[in-house]
């Protein structure tokens, strides 16, 4: 054999193989294979677009519009789109239980009639590509829960269960879906909401809500929320008429009031309102709109409506009602303060007469801009930031703020402005500090203290208790950690109370005396140096004041972090607080803080052995706290 008639067979060889291989994966397996001739029906569900139902006289078609069924005949209206899925998985789990030849119907002509299959009631039809023969349903068999079941132009009859027929076997309002409606809160933009005392106008931007008439004012997210769950959720109990007669038996002819959802985001300039209209940039979007009407006089717990996208009137629990008896006071949030926490790069406060205080963010810690970029106290910037967005008006006092001096707003007390900050120019946005809400406290009367977010007209009234939690002193901003490294880096301490006692490390890291006598108590002194190293401060108290007292210190310590004492650092404990706190202050730092009573006793313990009476060292945690 030549190469070339190798060549050939080898070619034939791997055509055959390829040949195979494509129709192996193109062919159901045996497993697959068995499962599907023993299927009544086999179809592609997603090429199926149409169902049609015949029974008896009545005729039923479902159409996929969209991907969602609608009812075409008898009615029109929004199918039950659970229930059509479940009779397509029936019929795909539809599996033949038994079979009678064509030719043993041919034997005995009145078989099909015996069966109830020469004319039955009850037909089912799928529409679509690929679609399986028209299905003719008959009588039930001997054998409990089968029936007979055989296909157009066919005289093959079989037995199977009677899962399709219960899915069909039903009345046109059946397949109608009792979900009112299915838009779901997330797609909901606008809402107009009609009734007795008015109309209110909701909008969502972005991801919030805002009432925009009769006044312009941010909504409470959770209210409005609520109140479209009212409508989304509900379900209808009695199908009662189309909406093209008389309404007024229904009390909808002239209802009592609606609710209108918009599930297009509005572009301002864009729109014309006409009736229940909206034309947005040459398209008209009527939104779905729910009227509300009369009591039924037999269903007091039943209320008609009218729901224009599916042009019927129905009946919907009584509770839908309370949709009308909401405010705008109701819908209003009463939060203080919304603070995009995402954004927030730096909070200033300024009081008059003070310097200001302007924290920033940067890589999640917190500095002082104003301190030469000091460490800042993260967890009261985050209490603050927290109890400003928790922090609810007490009362809405002007809706105009048209007279600032009477509330103390021309002139705050106290103004705290949150910014996002851009280190340079993008597309969306210049480099530089961009302000996105400015708060100003006003004059405090009793319990209560005036405010206004700048960007808004009103007037609010808060609790007085909030000005405690905000410091216009920027030293009351200072981080907690007073000191942060490790005892071990401390080369000489000198502590002083009613007498000095002066310590060094010498050329072998063991401690000596340059001012004392007898041994030395390590365990002690090892607790001094662990408290002074990491020492924390409970809070800040701000400026230093006579009241401290600091001119006849409790405890002074002085030390060293560097072998040539270059390095050199004071503490000073001042007078006792009532909360068993101690003032303290450090060379070099602005401001007093306070200390723990634990510490304290830490830091004066007795460092010679002589000495009878030791408190014991303790050990605590070192707290945080507002300034």
């Amino acid at each position: 054999m030549n190469w070339r008639n190798t060549l050939i067979l080898a070619i034939i060889a791997l055509a055959g193989v390829a040949y195979f291989r494509f129709f192996e994966m193109k062919w159901p397996g045996t497993e697959e294979a068995r499962r599907q001739s023993q299927n009544m029906v086999n179809f592609d569900r997603t090429k199926i677009d149409g169902i049609v139902i015949q029974n008896g006289d009545q005729k039923i078609e479902i159409r996929r519009r969209d991907n969602k069924w609608r009812l075409e005949t008898p009615i029109k209206d929004q199918a039950d789109g659970a229930l059509v899925e479940t009779l397509l998985s029936d019929l795909e789990n539809w599996q033949k239980e038994g079979s009678i030849p064509a030719k043993e119907i041919d034997s005995d002509k009145s078989k099909l009639t015996e069966y109830g299959l020469n004319n039955p009631k009850l037909k089912l039809k799928l529409l679509g590509h690929d679609r399986p023969p028209e299905m003719l349903f008959g009588k039930d068999a001997a054998m409990e829960g089968r029936m007979y079941v055989r296909f157009q132009n066919s005289k093959e009859t079989f037995l199977a269960g009677q899962s399709v027929k219960k899915d069909i076997d039903k009345k046109p309002e059946e397949f109608r879906d009792r979900k009112l409606t299915d838009l779901s809160n997330a797609q909901v933009r606008r809402v107009v909401l009609k009734t007795p005392a008015g109309e209110i106008e909701l909008e969502k931007k972005d991801t919030h809500w805002e009432i925009l008439k009769p006044l312009r004012a941010r909504a409470d997210d959770e209210k409005v929320n609520d109140l479209i769950s009212q409508v989304t959720s509900a379900r209808i109990g009695q199908f009662v008429a189309d909406d093209r007669g008389d309404l007024r038996p229904y009390g909808l002819a002239e209802p009592r009031g609606s609710i209108t959802f918009f599930d297009q985001e509005q572009k301002k300039d864009q729109k014309v309102e006409i009736g229940e209209s909206i034309k947005v940039a040459g398209r008209e979007d009527k939104g779905q709109t729910l009227q509300i009407g009369a009591i039924p006089e037999k269903e007091n717990e039943q209320v008609y409506v009218r729901f224009a996208p599916r042009g019927s009137v129905y009946t919907l629990p009584k509770k839908i009602e309370e949709i009308l008896n909401a405010k705008p006071a109701d819908l209003r949030d009463n939060h203080l303060v919304r603070i995009d926490t995402n954004i927030l790069d730096r909070i200033t406060i300024d009081a008059p007469g003070k310097i200001k205080t302007v924290l920033a963010r940067k890589d999640g810690n917190w500095t002082m801009i104003n301190r030469n970029n000091a460490p800042a106290d993260a967890g009261a910037v985050r209490r603050m930031i927290d109890a400003l967005q928790n922090e609810r008006v007490t009362k809405f006092v002007e809706d105009v703020a048209s007279n600032l001096p009477k509330y103390g707003l021309d002139k705050p007390q106290l103004q705290l402005t949150f910014s996002s900050f851009a280190s340079e120019n993008t597309a969306e946005s210049k480099a530089g500090e961009e302000p996105f809400a400015t708060i100003a406290l006003g004059k405090d009367e009793g319990d209560n203290v005036y405010a206004r977010l700048t960007d808004e007209p009103f007037v609010v009234a808060l609790r007085r208790g909030l000005l405690d939690q905000i410091s216009a002193d920027p030293l009351r901003w200072q981080d907690l950690s007073i000191f942060k490294f490790k005892p071990e880096r401390i080369h000489r301490i000198s502590v002083t109370t009613d007498k000095e006692l002066s310590l060094e490390r010498d050329q072998n890291n063991q401690w000596r005396w340059l001012k004392g006598s007898g041994a030395i108590n390590q365990a002690n002194l090892q607790s001094l140096l662990t408290t002074l190293s990491n020492l924390y401060a409970v809070r800040w108290l701000g400026t230093t004041t006579p009241q401290q007292g600091f001119d006849k210190p409790q405890l002074v310590l002085s030390f060293t972090t560097s072998a040539d004492n270059k390095t050199s650092y004071k503490l000073t404990v001042g007078a006792q607080n009532s909360d068993s706190t101690f003032c303290a202050r450090v060379d070099g730092r602005d401001g007093t803080f306070t200390i723990r009573g634990s510490d304290f006793n830490n830091l004066k313990l007795a460092l010679e052995t002589q000495a009878t009476a030791s408190p014991s060292p303790t050990t605590a945690p070192s707290p945080s706290a507002t300034p």
